[in-house]
């Protein structure tokens, strides 16, 4: 979601340290370890009660401080439990992706939580870690010997890093990943690609213009939350991304087509509004009910081909 937010910063907020922020919202540490925040949104803007941080991240839809003694606190969206770091230890830095959150080890190795859809959360493996960064749905590692490893949606690039090397410090965006070199140059893999023709994209993103958009980041919930747990979801996402270009591209070249596209987006950005936003057992009868609509709909088609033109026709 493209959101901007204001930073407010008290009186005695005079000596910032870096943070990293990816999405929405913007938090800074004071001197105090004390928390202030943007422009309030929440949950993920619920950060008043924080003391004794040293770190601070900030993914599309949530915030993780770094305490220092090594524990990790978060608030909001959880239903992917990118904020579910409550048993972190021994943690030296914080990450925060678009709906993923990372954690550096003392002793070099990588913890992750979150959707893990592109495997952006598969970094078991990563040693000899000295930073961590995290994009929108891939996660960067730099390592001790300056070279860097990446995992995750690799649609644009932005994974392309085997032959990096002399690395000091790396930064990961929503489509894009850059390291700075030890002689101060910088290098960058990946960035999105807009969808105008003949690039192909999806019907969503042609009507709103922007993967950014904020019912574009609700639909990817409910796909994520919902279609994906499934077989009959899988199954329709695959549909649509298979049928979905060519319209997609029609209705870019149309572009007066938009607004009524929109519109009848509206209902189903509605109904995924409601349905990310809802307990896990209030999830798995959301997803239970839709798999029983579709089977029930399948049937209802195989039985009306089944008996013949005579009783198809209107």
């Amino acid at each position: 979601m493209a959101l901007v937010f204001s930073l407010i910063l008290s009186a005695s907020t005079l000596n910032v340290v870096p943070v990293m922020a990816q999405g929405q919202v913007t938090p800074m540490v004071a001197d105090d370890t004390t928390v202030s925040a943007g422009n309030y949104y929440p949950p993920e803007c619920d950060v008043g009660n924080w003391t004794d941080i040293n770190q601070v991240a900030a993914g599309d839809l949530h915030t993780v401080g770094l305490k220092s003694d090594g524990t990790v606190v978060a608030v909001g969206w959880n239903n992917d439990r990118r904020c579910d770091v409550g048993d972190w230890t021994d943690i030296i830095q914080v990450a925060a992706g678009g709906d993923h959150t990372v954690g550096l080890k003392s002793d070099r190795t990588v913890v992750a939580v979150g959707d893990n859809y592109d495997g952006q959360c598969n970094v078991g493996g990563w040693t000899g870690i000295n930073q961590v960064a995290a994009g929108g749905e891939h996660t960067v590692g730099l390592k001790a010997d300056g070279t860097v490893v990446a995992l995750g949606d690799n649609e644009y690039g932005q994974c392309d890093v085997g032959n990096w090397a002399d690395i000091t410090q790396v930064a990961a965006g929503e489509y894009h990943t850059v390291g700075l070199k030890f002689d101060g140059t910088v290098v960058a893999a990946g960035g999105y690609v807009p969808c105008f023709l003949p690039t192909p994209c999806f019907i969503a993103t042609a009507a709103y213009g922007t993967p950014m958009a904020g019912e574009i980041e609700i639909l990817r919930e409910f796909r994520d939350g919902y279609l994906l747990t499934n077989a009959v979801g899988r199954a329709l996402v695959d549909l649509y991304y298979r049928v979905s270009p060519p319209i997609a591209e029609f209705i870019t070249e149309h572009p007066r087509l938009k607004p009524v596209v929109r519109a009848g987006l509206v209902p189903t950005v509605a109904m995924s509004a409601v349905a990310v936003n809802t307990t896990q057992a209030e999830k798995m009868a959301i997803v239970g009910l839709l798999v029983l609509v579709s089977a029930a709909l399948a049937c209802w088609i195989t039985r009306g081909r089944g008996r013949g033109p005579e009783y198809t026709r209107g």
